[in-house]
C-alpha cells in the first residue's frame, strides 16, 4: 500500500503539470500578441520534444542513470525554464520564448516515458496493477484544470475589447505548473523508489526494428489512421482552450474542458471490459467515430442555449476519443507485436502519437486559423465552423477506410500455447 500511494502521487503531480498550462497556452499567447504561426510554433515544440525524447530518454534510463533521478532533475529544471516562460509576454521575444519552450521540451517529455518503465519496474503485476495507478494522472490533470479556474478566475479585456477568461489572459497557470514540477522534482530524488538501470537496451534507435510490422497491410492501416487520429489530438489540445474561452464564450475554461478527463477517468477504468465483450475493432472504430463527431459538434457549436451545450458534449467525448481510439491502440500493439519487438512498437507508436501526429495538429491549427479567420492578434476573428468541419470530415473519411480494411489478426493455436 505505501508503494501503491507513492506511485500513485507521482502519476498526479506529473500529469498536473501538464493539465495546467498546455491547454491554455495557446490562446494566452495570442492574447499577448504573438500571431498565430508565432503561437503554434511555440506550442510545436512540446511535440518535437517527444520525438527527440523517445529517441534516446529510454536508452540513458536503461544504461546510465537511475529512474527517479532522472526524473527529478528534469522536473528541477523543468521548474526553472517554467517560470521563465512567465517572464517572456512581448512577441519582440519570440525567438527566446521559442528556444526556452523547446528546452523544456527536451526537460519534459523524457519523463512521460521514465514515469511508465518507473512503474511498471517496481509493480508486481503490471497488467493488473498500472492501470490504477495511472488513472491518478487523469485526476492530476482534471485537478489542476479546476485549481488554475479557482486561482485564476475572473475575466479581463483584451486588446481587442472582448472580455476574455484569465485563464487565457494571464500567465498564472504557467506558475501553476512551475511551482508543481519544483515539488514532484524534490519528491522524486526523496520519495520515489531507487531504480537503478536495467541494463537491458541494445541502443537508442531500438523502436525503428518495429517499423517491418508495417509490411503487415491491416497494421499500416491502423498505423496510417491512428496518425491522423494524432494530428486530430494536437488540434485539440491547441485550439480547445481558445475555443472554449473565445468561440464559446465559456469563463471557465480548465474546469469546462475537465469534463473530457472525468469521462477518461470512468472510460478507463471499463475500458477492459468493452475490449472483451465488442473487441479492438469496433471499440477502436467507436473511439475514432467519436473524433470525428467532437468536431463536428464545434463546428456548430456557439456561445449560448443549445449551441453552447454542442460544445460541452464535444469536451466530454474526450474520453471515449482517448481511452476508445488511443489506449485500445497501445493494447492491439502489444497484442499483435511479436514478444521481442513489443517495447520496441510502443516507442513507435508514441513517437506517432505524441511526436509527430501531435506537432503536425499543432502546425495545422495555425495554418486553419489563417485560413478561417479575419483580423490580426487579439483582434483577429476565427470561422470556427470551417474551422472545425475539415478535420471532422477527414475523420469520417478515416473511419470509412478503418471500417473496411482494418482486419484483427488472430494469433494461430500455436502462438497462443507459445504465449
Amino acid at each position: 500500500m505505501h508503494l501503491r500511494v507513492v506511485l500513485s502521487l507521482m502519476m498526479f503531480l506529473q500529469f498536473a503539470i501538464w493539465g495546467s498550462w498546455v491547454i491554455v497556452y495557446f490562446p494566452f499567447l495570442e492574447n499577448k500578441g504573438f500571431t498565430a504561426n508565432q503561437a503554434t510554433s511555440i506550442m510545436a515544440n512540446m511535440y518535437v520534444g517527444a520525438i527527440i525524447s523517445t529517441l534516446f530518454v529510454g536508452y540513458i534510463a536503461d544504461r546510465w542513470m537511475n529512474s527517479e533521478k532522472l526524473m527529478g532533475i528534469c522536473h528541477i529544471l523543468g521548474a526553472g525554464l517554467l517560470f521563465a516562460m512567465t517572464q517572456i509576454t512581448s512577441p519582440d521575444q519570440y525567438w527566446l520564448l521559442f528556444a526556452i519552450s523547446f528546452c523544456y521540451s527536451l526537460i519534459f517529455n523524457p519523463t512521460l516515458s521514465v514515469i511508465n518503465s518507473l512503474t511498471f519496474r517496481n509493480v508486481p503485476d503490471g497488467e493488473r496493477d498500472f492501470p490504477g495507478l495511472r488513472v491518478l494522472g487523469t485526476i492530476g490533470w482534471i485537478c489542476a484544470g479546476f485549481l488554475i479556474d479557482q486561482l485564476f478566475s475572473g475575466s479581463t479585456t483584451n486588446a481587442a475589447g472582448k472580455e476574455i477568461a484569465n485563464t487565457i489572459a494571464t500567465a498564472g497557470p504557467l506558475y501553476q505548473a512551475s511551482v508543481i514540477s519544483l515539488i514532484l522534482g524534490i519528491y522524486c530524488l526523496v520519495a520515489l523508489p531507487k531504480t537503478p538501470p536495467a541494463g537491458q537496451s541494445s541502443g537508442p534507435f531500438d523502436f525503428l526494428r518495429a517499423l517491418a510490422m508495417l509490411k503487415d497491410f491491416s497494421f499500416a492501416v491502423f498505423f496510417v489512421i491512428t496518425f491522423l487520429a494524432s494530428i486530430a489530438m494536437g488540434m485539440y489540445f491547441n485550439s480547445a482552450g481558445k475555443f472554449v474561452g473565445e468561440g464559446a464564450g465559456i469563463e471557465k475554461v480548465g474546469s469546462t474542458l475537465a469534463i473530457g478527463q472525468i469521462v477518461e477517468l470512468l472510460l478507463l477504468v471499463l475500458l477492459p471490459f468493452f475490449l472483451k465483450k465488442y473487441g479492438i475493432k469496433l471499440v477502436m472504430s467507436v473511439g475514432l467515430f467519436c473524433w470525428a463527431l467532437r468536431y463536428l459538434l464545434f463546428a456548430f457549436g456557439g456561445e449560448e442555449g443549445y449551441s453552447m451545450w454542442l460544445v460541452i458534449l464535444g469536451v466530454a467525448l474526450h474520453g471515449f476519443c482517448f481511452d476508445f481510439f488511443f489506449a485500445a491502440g497501445f493494447i492491439h500493439v502489444d497484442n499483435t507485436a511479436p514478444k521481442d519487438l513489443r517495447a520496441s512498437a510502443q516507442s513507435l507508436l508514441g513517437v506517432l502519437v505524441y511526436g509527430l501526429g501531435t506537432w503536425l495538429g499543432t502546425l495545422a491549427c495555425g495554418v486553419l486559423t489563417g485560413m478561417y479567420s479575419t483580423g490580426e492578434g487579439s483582434a483577429a476573428v476565427i470561422d470556427w465552423k470551417g474551422f472545425w468541419m475539415l478535420p471532422s470530415i477527414v475523420l469520417f473519411v478515416g473511419l470509412g477506410i478503418f471500417l473496411i480494411f482494418f482486419k484483427v489478426k488472430r494469433p494461430s493455436s500455436d502462438e497462443t500455447s507459445a504465449q
